[in-house]
């Protein structure tokens, strides 16, 4: 998860969505990952959506935030 994250950073990814089981637990290691030490956090907004939401919902919600750039879907 941790390479995942780092990856996402040096792209400068700023949304992320997490849907389904344990996505709130991804969630938040998602957030500590990116603010570290406190020295330099990365400025990334996540979400979670756990069941009964969806992948609809979460694309829903993703597509009222105004940042640039294109949206993709991560499925592991």
């Amino acid at each position: 998860m941790d390479a995942l994250v780092a990856e996402w950073m040096s792209q400068g990814v700023r949304y992320v969505g997490v849907v389904g089981v344990d996505a709130e637990d991804i969630e938040e290691a998602i957030t500590w990952f990116c603010i570290g030490d406190g020295t330099n956090p990365y400025d990334m907004l996540t979400s979670s959506h756990v069941y009964p939401e969806t992948m609809d919902d979460a694309m829903a919600l993703a597509s009222q935030i105004d940042f640039p750039g294109d949206v993709a879907v991560v499925v592991f």
